[in-house]
């Protein structure tokens, strides 16, 4: 039905009507060619049509299982990691069009190749609706849409914008940053931005897990950095923007701002914006925002101020970025992508995903306060947006074998460092969040109830650290061992695994270990 109304849009609006793309008996495609083009008997050896109009069941099997197996994973499942999310049907029905075929180096109305007007309408449209959906002056403001992902991204900006080893301030990895702000140890630069550019970052108050402000200033005096992020990964309070405008305007030093994580509370208007004060702000586009999988580049234009002698001086941004993302680190955008996230800012601006946004901050304000009365240490001792980072070293366990325990049940998680840490692969910390769930339609109480689980968990994961040794060298291969036997019994095995995991001691535990085990030599034998 929807089809058919878009092609009677389309036929309405030119000469010739267009026939339907394809012709169901013989799943031939079709076109605007005259019939007898069309409806051509297969020449002799020509048997490539049949295989690029057959479906993925009878093309590749093995990939539709899996396909299935990971929908299955996801519906059967409790999705907390925060930086996930559900997209909708209209979403993924636009990134798997035809939009995938088309070859679009340039920007719209400049491109290296032909055929592209209807390209250039989908790419302008997602830029226009980006601006819309943040409030944005098009006078004064611009966006880049064809970014591939996040970390891209942020390295394009830096090129645009900074010289090689120009100085670098963002939040530390371990204080709830992201390595794309330039990660590095004392021995080792993980970044690659590191390596390109100079780094220093600035960190939480460990006493009150805040940003401390007062020491990022004194830090951005000495070092004198050319530019400043302001975003994280795991930092479960808001930004103070204006702060670090101040910090930035006394060091001359451009302001870029990371939301990849808030950007769909940020236009819903639930959070304060950015924009506000950044000179420049990224974003990934299916996190909070609930897209496709990639990412976009705001940048300020027009009027910057007013020079000495009285003229206009005008922001520069646009050119470089766009110069750094083609042809500077990209290729041809991914149209389909591009094409898929104008579907989703739409959405951005209806009243339904403002009740959604609105939902996620409670449901995270519950779950934190629910953990909190359980007696768990959350870092910032809160939240203000969509995540929460808790601290488990009070109850003498890691993220790590937390997060194991977690998987185990179908409840996904992710092990986080806390401010303190030393190991980013078996940090004190597990960062969780509510939009995935809010998503699926969850509510305060649901979370009260995934807090429960939550709790379980970790006691479970408490007693088998105490009642072995050597659990991460020794036991995780058997641990997986044990996850492999249970798949051919997913749904009825991993439910009883769960009711013993929660209800009983480790060693029944141990013993229903055994008696898989049984059942799958047996199975062997037979």
């Amino acid at each position: 039905m929807a089809m058919a109304m878009a092609l009677r849009r389309l036929s309405a609006s030119i000469d010739k009507p267009l026939r339907p793309f394809f012709n169901a008996p013989s799943l031939y495609y079709m076109s605007s060619l005259p019939n007898e083009a069309v409806y051509e008997k297969e020449k002799p050896g020509v048997t490539w049509p049949k295989q690029l109009n057959a479906p993925l069941e009878t093309v590749d099997p093995e990939i539709a299982d899996i396909i299935e197996l990971e929908k299955a994973r996801q519906w059967k499942g409790l999705e907390l990691i925060p930086s996930e999310n559900f997209t909708s049907v209209s979403v993924m029905q636009a990134v798997g069009s035809i939009m995938t075929n088309k070859y679009s180096e340039g920007y719209p109305g400049a491109r290296y190749y032909g055929g592209n007007e209807y390209i250039d309408m989908a790419e302008t449209l997602c830029q226009k609706r980006a601006l819309e959906a943040f409030r944005l002056d098009p006078e004064k403001w611009g966006v880049n849409v064809q970014p591939l992902s996040g970390s891209p991204s942020n390295f394009q900006v830096y090129t645009a914008l900074l010289k090689p080893h120009d100085r670098i301030m963002a939040l530390d990895l371990p204080h709830g940053g992201h390595l794309s702000h330039g990660y590095q140890t004392d021995t080792k630069k993980i970044s690659a931005v590191s390596i390109f550019f100079e780094t220093m970052p600035y960190r939480l108050n460990e006493n009150t897990g805040y940003i401390d402000y007062d020491q990022l200033e004194k830090s951005a005096t000495l070092f004198r950095p050319k530019l400043i992020v302001a975003g994280a990964s795991a930092y479960a309070r808001l930004y103070d923007y204006a702060r670090i405008r101040k910090v930035c305007d006394k060091q001359k030093a451009i302001m870029l701002a990371d939301m990849a994580h808030i950007s769909g509370l940020v236009a819903a208007s639930v959070i304060p914006s950015p924009f506000e004060y950044a000179d420049v702000v990224t974003t990934t586009t299916h996190k909070s925002l609930r897209g496709p999988r990639g990412a976009m580049i705001f940048f300020r234009k027009g009027v910057k101020g007013i020079n000495k002698q009285g003229k206009e001086v005008l922001y520069d941004y646009e050119d470089k970025i766009n110069q750094a993302v083609f042809p500077g680190l990209q290729g041809g955008p991914h149209n389909h992508t591009i094409t898929g996230l104008a579907v989703a800012l739409k959405q951005a601006t209806t009243p339904e995903y403002k009740a959604y946004q609105e939902q996620v901050l409670s449901n995270c304000s519950k779950f934190a306060q629910t953990l909190a009365a359980k007696g768990y240490e959350l870092v910032s001792g809160g939240t203000e947006n969509h995540l929460v980072l808790v601290n488990l070293k009070n109850k003498g366990i890691d993220g790590s074998r937390v997060e194991k325990v977690l998987e185990a049940v179908h409840i996904a998680a992710n092990k986080n460092t806390v401010p303190g840490d030393v190991s980013a692969m078996v940090p004190g910390g597990i960062r969780m969040g509510t939009p995935a769930l809010t998503s699926r339609g969850f509510v305060e109480e649901d979370f009260v109830k995934v807090a429960e689980y939550f709790d379980a968990a970790v006691n479970l994961a408490v007693k088998i650290k105490a009642e072995t040794t050597g659990f991460l060298q020794a036991s995780i291969p058997s641990y997986f061992t044990l996850y492999l036997c249970l798949l051919p019994y997913a749904c009825y095995s991993t439910y009883v695994a769960s009711m013993i995991f929660f209800f009983f001691e480790v060693p029944v535990f141990n013993t229903f270990v055994n008696i898989v085990m049984g059942i799958r030599s047996s199975e062997g034998k037979s």
